[in-house]
């Protein structure tokens, strides 16, 4: 059978823009691109291939998600490089960077290429890792090959998995002598300690979960990413601020220049656009995460900033926990949730909101991945990309529940909600790994290479 594919009379989101066209894949890439009305496609040229009628449906680059917690090595109970992996392309994720807090630690080269190897075996997505820093690593982190490592994750607030780095002059030193990206969560642990402690003694063990994000307070994003702002400017580091949470974090990144010229850069997750305060009564510790979600006003804030270019990509942080662990009182809870199938699709929902365009969503969750991680090939629908590629039909209503979710841990703070559109196919590396909730169980993803 032939491994040429054309999905045909679909809506190609790209580049900033919605057009109608065709696109023709081959050999794992993107070979031709025809738009209607402006080129034809050669019926005779065509003959030994398969078509994919899309009309009715988006066509987009496949997603690229920097930031996820797969938990393999060593949590493997609460998820694993192949069943998160399979979430993911279900979703439109067919590129994920995950992190280094899993057991061990991927703090040293030998254990990150482990890790790859792991992945090699595992994963239906293509991947890369974070090698994590320590206040004791560095000769570790400047072994590192930017052109094969995604960057350097630096816990600047303890979160799970304990790898606060909170020496200043080791901090200082992993900015200056890093060649890799510095990626931070920020959080100030000493604003954290003085929060948690106020609300032991009024509580004791019973905090109520509506208390989480005055724990991990406004205050103690700010505090933290003042001072890394600070000292990557100092210190001439590319900085990437995961995870931003608060309106006031947003006083600090800049809006003129745009990727790839940014030194310092900045993210958002799905649930810091989607929650807010108001849900913790009925989500409870399903929504409970570091950085905390936080308030309506920084909320809207933070979508303010994507429309305004002071963020620069969309993500989830997705970090599975198993629903017996989600259930431990506030204090032994662990923070984290489950969110790379339903990300593009609940992105997709603001967008028939109004409150953001889909080629926003586009640039955003696929192009600016690719551009500020330097990704060879990847993210845009290009002749000669690799054909990752995502087919949305955003008119299939679809309530998420326990028989549709694929996490491992097997629960969504989305469980009950409906959305509007649904990922129909996910091609990764010119392959149709998803089809209508089937898979090509089979089929194993890439290394990401890096042009840096």
């Amino acid at each position: 059978m032939t491994d040429r594919i054309l999905i045909a009379g679909v809506r190609i989101v790209n580049d900033g823009r919605i057009f109608a066209g065709s696109v023709l894949i081959g050999n794992g890439l993107i070979t031709d691109i025809f738009i209607e009305g402006r080129n034809n496609i050669d019926l005779p040229d065509l003959w030994d291939v398969t078509t994919i009628d899309a009309r009715g449906k988006y066509l987009i680059p496949g997603v690229i998600d920097d930031q996820v917690h797969f938990r393999e090595p060593g949590l493997t109970y609460k998820g694993d490089l192949h069943s998160e992996s399979r979430a993911a392309i279900a979703g439109g994720v067919t590129s994920f960077m995950d992190m280094p807090n899993t057991d061990p630690k991927t703090v040293t080269i030998d254990l990150l290429e482990q890790k790859f190897e792991l992945a090699a075996r595992n994963s239906m997505a293509n991947y890369s890792f974070f090698l994590g820093a320590t206040n004791d690593n560095l000769e570790e982190i400047k072994k590192a090959d930017p052109s094969i490592v995604c960057g350097l994750k630096v816990f600047m607030g303890a979160s799970t998995g304990n790898m606060l780095v909170d020496d200043p002059r080791v901090l200082e030193k992993i900015f200056k002598q890093s060649k890799l990206l510095v990626a931070i969560h920020s959080e100030d642990e000493e604003t954290i300690r003085h929060n948690l402690q106020k609300y032991i003694e009024l509580y004791g063990e019973g905090i109520p979960i509506n208390a989480h994000y005055l724990i991990r307070s406004e205050e103690a994003c700010f505090k933290s990413t003042l001072r890394a702002v600070d000292l990557a400017k100092r210190c001439g580091t590319r900085l990437h601020i995961l995870h931003l949470s608060t309106a006031k974090e947003l006083e600090l990144l800049d809006r003129v220049s745009r990727l790839p010229n940014k030194a310092i850069t900045g993210e958002v997750c799905v649930h810091h656009l989607w929650f807010d305060e108001r849900d913790y009564p009925r989500l409870g510790s399903q929504i409970k995460w570091n950085p905390a979600i936080k308030t309506e006003n920084d909320k809207n804030a933070l979508l303010n900033g994507l429309l305004e270019d002071k963020i620069d990509i969309i993500a989830t942080d997705h970090a599975p926990h198993t629903w017996e662990e989600k259930q431990y009182p506030y204090l032994k809870c662990p923070s984290g949730g489950p969110l790379v199938q339903h990300s593009l699709v609940a992105m997709m929902e603001l967008s028939r909101q109004g409150k953001i365009s889909i080629e926003k969503i586009v640039e955003k969750m696929c192009h600016n991945p690719a551009i500020l991680y330097h990704i060879k090939n990847r993210g845009f629908i290009r002749n000669g990309y690799s054909a990752d590629l995502v087919l949305i039909d955003p008119d299939s209503p679809w309530q998420v529940d326990k028989s549709n979710i694929l996490y491992k841990c097997g629960w969504s703070p989305f469980e009950g909600q409906t959305f509007s559109s649904k990922v129909t196919h996910t091609f990764v590396n010119g392959t149709l790994v998803y089809k209508n909730g089937k898979f090509d169980e089979s089929f194993r993803g890439e290394r990401l290479e890096f042009s840096k």
